[in-house]
Order: structure tokens, then C-alpha cells, then sequence
């Protein structure tokens, strides 16, 4: 009997990961790309910037140059820090798994480099905005797919709420 109860337990189980993987995997391809409906948050605050601007941006394999849709997303990023103008970011640099770490540091932090000079010349000052690299250390999806890796090859931008350390 306790076999049959633990069997039935571990089907029920089985199949609920396996929907929620699903449903959460969906849910990270847009996370961050701004602009969610049905969710608030306080103006000016850092989920402010995640849920109606976007806090990322996307990269080709091997790449650091600013695609047009990263711009839209930068764009969106640029006027929300003209408008909360005491508001300080970091610009971190991720890649997918593949390539040597020292290669995948440097890379990131060209990507955060673009990315913020990308903001500095929309007329953001330089000196709100630091940069990070990551390289292949925080992957934001795991695999070793396309799908990943394309989720990983990213920019975040990270807003510093007041009061907050950097680094």
C-alpha cells in the first residue's frame, strides 16, 4: 500500500515539475525586455525599472555591438534615468557557457561597456553609471542550448536603490 501511495505521490510530482518548468521558462524569455502588463510598481524604484522599462538587453554569439532592439530597450532605459536623474545604475555583462572564463570576462565587460556608452551618449552622465562583468559566471537560464546561451549573451542594467553598496 505505501508503495502505491508513494508511486502516485511521485507521478503527481513528476508532472507538476514538469509544467512548471514550462511556465517559468516562458516566463524568463521576457523577463527584464520591459514593459509587462498587469504588474505595478512605485515610480522610481528599481522593479519601477524592470517591470515598465526593461533591464536588459540581448546580444549576438560573440558580440558586443548594440542591436536595434537592444536600442529601443536603451532608449526606454535612457529617458527613465533622465527622469529620476539622483538615480545610479550598474551595467553588468554575462555570456552563455561557452569559451574560456578569462575570454568570457572580457567580452561581458564590452558588453556593459556598450551598453553604457550607448546611455552616456543619449546624455546620461558617465559617472552614474559603473559597469561589471560577469562572463559566464550568473547564467540567467541553465542549458546548453541555443535557447540558453541566446538568454545569456545579455546586459542588465541594475538600478541602485538609495542607501544601497556598489560592489
Amino acid at each position: 500500500m505505501y508503495r502505491k501511495l508513494f508511486a502516485a505521490f511521485a507521478a503527481v510530482a513528476l508532472l507538476a515539475a514538469c509544467e512548471s518548468s514550462t511556465e517559468s521558462s516562458d516566463a524568463l524569455k521576457g523577463a527584464g525586455s520591459g514593459a509587462r502588463t498587469g504588474t505595478t510598481a512605485a515610480p522610481g524604484t528599481a522593479a519601477d525599472f524592470v517591470v515598465n522599462v526593461g533591464d536588459r538587453v540581448f546580444f549576438d554569439f560573440d558580440k558586443s555591438d548594440i542591436k536595434s532592439d537592444a536600442q529601443q530597450v536603451l532608449d526606454r532605459q535612457a529617458a527613465w534615468l533622465k527622469q529620476y536623474a539622483s538615480t545610479k545604475v550598474v551595467i553588468e555583462g554575462h555570456c552563455d557557457e561557452r569559451g574560456t572564463r578569462e575570454y568570457n570576462l572580457a567580452l561581458g565587460e564590452r558588453r556593459a561597456t556598450a551598453a553604457k556608452n550607448y546611455l552616456v551618449s543619449k546624455g546620461i552622465d558617465a559617472k552614474r553609471l559603473q559597469t561589471i562583468s560577469y562572463g559566464k559566471e550568473r547564467p540567467a537560464v541553465l542549458g546548453s542550448n541555443e535557447a540558453s546561451w541566446s538568454q545569456n549573451r545579455r546586459s542588465v542594467t541594475v538600478v541602485q536603490e538609495a542607501g544601497a553598496n556598489v560592489m
